[in-house]
């Protein structure tokens, strides 16, 4: 039986090509020179200032830290559905973390539990743009301000997607990106640092070089930093694939599409939202089903892989993992955040590769609704 996959890249003769010439001529006085190109693309397609291209969207997401100076006596807020790179970070720089509960149709930060959870200590908060879906960024932002909070745009999901009228990735002090395989723009592994302000740009540079200032002697470090280098061939890879983004978007809202007709008179099962005024780019295309059916997601997961269908667990809530169960703020979240740890328990991703044809679609959507009614029959 050939598995319908859940993720997966499109790669093109153009991709082949740029990362081709890159190992043919990205050394010597042409090293680093695919990493400037795709930076300096990548931060004028989002309109930023400032992009560093990274091994990963989780490194992006420490260097931010590192460089607004967090330590013991701080609390960064973030969403409690999501994947523990937003959070881990966090701990990296000695921080606490805290989970605040999601929006019901968004899935992503609530506004109203990010004001509760604030505190005296709360220094920055990390939103998520949760499988290409965008939180309340109007509220969010003024709440920010108001209190003094740094916002950092995890937008790893999110490439393409748009919030009245801004891109993914222009929100915030900072946003960082993902560019794992699974990712609609894809680099194999790696990420993105971006922003507007000069000066974090800089400290984040120096971080990201093992310590080094460009104005210092060679091999002469300032302090201890990170090796977070994305390589040339990852850098022409993703320069090709940004150059086709608008058709890789396309590709991900047609496979969307197919889902909806499909599922269209389906009870009891809920796709990723798009508020007015929003662009969802819908990195994975993801179904919550309504409690009455009486199914978790790890035993729909097993029904379905039964049929060849590969899928992932909507992410359990964060305050829920094993790694956080000697945090105290751990026993408080899950208490607080009814809506992630409902939502959470019953949604699973379904095949959402660039591959994927629309009869195969319609064969993963008719095995869902009887796996759903087999159940509810029993």
């Amino acid at each position: 039986m050939k598995r319908i996959p859940v993720a997966g890249p499109w790669i093109t003769e153009k991709e082949i090509a740029y990362v081709a010439e890159a190992a043919r001529t990205a050394w010597y006085e042409n090293a680093n020179s695919y990493q400037r190109r795709f930076e300096e693309a990548f931060a004028r397609h989002l309109d930023r200032r400032y992009a560093i291209a990274l091994p990963s969207c989780t490194s992006a997401i420490h260097l931010a830290l590192l460089a607004i100076g967090l330590d013991a006596r701080d609390e960064v807020i973030v969403p409690e559905a999501t994947w523990i790179a937003t959070s881990a970070p966090i701990s990296y720089v000695g921080a606490t973390p805290v989970f605040a509960d999601i929006d019901p149709q968004t899935w992503c930060l609530s506004a109203e539990a990010f004001e509760k959870a604030i505190t005296p200590q709360t220094r920055a908060v990390i939103t998520v743009n949760l499988y290409g879906g965008t939180p309340d960024y109007q509220r969010i932002l003024e709440l920010a301000e108001r209190h003094r909070i740094i916002v950092i745009e995890d937008a790893a999901e999110s490439i393409g997607s748009v919030y009245h009228g801004t891109k993914a990735g222009g929100f915030g002090l900072a946003s960082v990106f993902s560019f794992h395989g699974s990712k609609t723009l894809t680099t194999g592994e790696g990420g993105m640092f971006l922003t507007d302000d000069e000066t974090l740009y800089k400290r984040c540079r120096v971080l990201a070089d093992h310590g080094r200032r460009p104005e210092d002697r060679v091999f002469w470090n300032a302090e201890i930093g990170q090796k977070y280098k994305m390589s040339s061939l990852q850098a022409a890879l993703g320069l090709a694939q940004l150059e086709r983004l608008e058709e890789l978007v396309a590709r991900k809202r047609e496979i969307f599409a197919w889902y909806q007709s499909a599922l269209k008179g389906a009870t009891g099962i809920t796709l990723n939202a798009e508020p007015a005024e929003t662009r969802n780019s819908y990195w994975m295309v993801t179904a919550v089903v309504d409690a009455w059916w009486g199914v978790t997601k790890e035993r729909l997961m097993v029904t379905l892989s039964d049929d060849g269908i590969d899928t992932r667990p909507f992410f359990y809530p964060l305050s829920s993992l094993p790694a956080y169960a000697e945090s105290p703020q751990a026993g408080v979240a899950a208490k607080r955040n009814p809506v992630a740890y409902e939502i959470c328990e019953r949604g699973i991703n379904l095949p959402s590769a660039m591959n994927l044809t629309r009869d195969q679609v319609e064969f993963v959507c008719d095995r869902l609704i009887a796996a759903l009614e087999k159940r509810a029959a029993a």
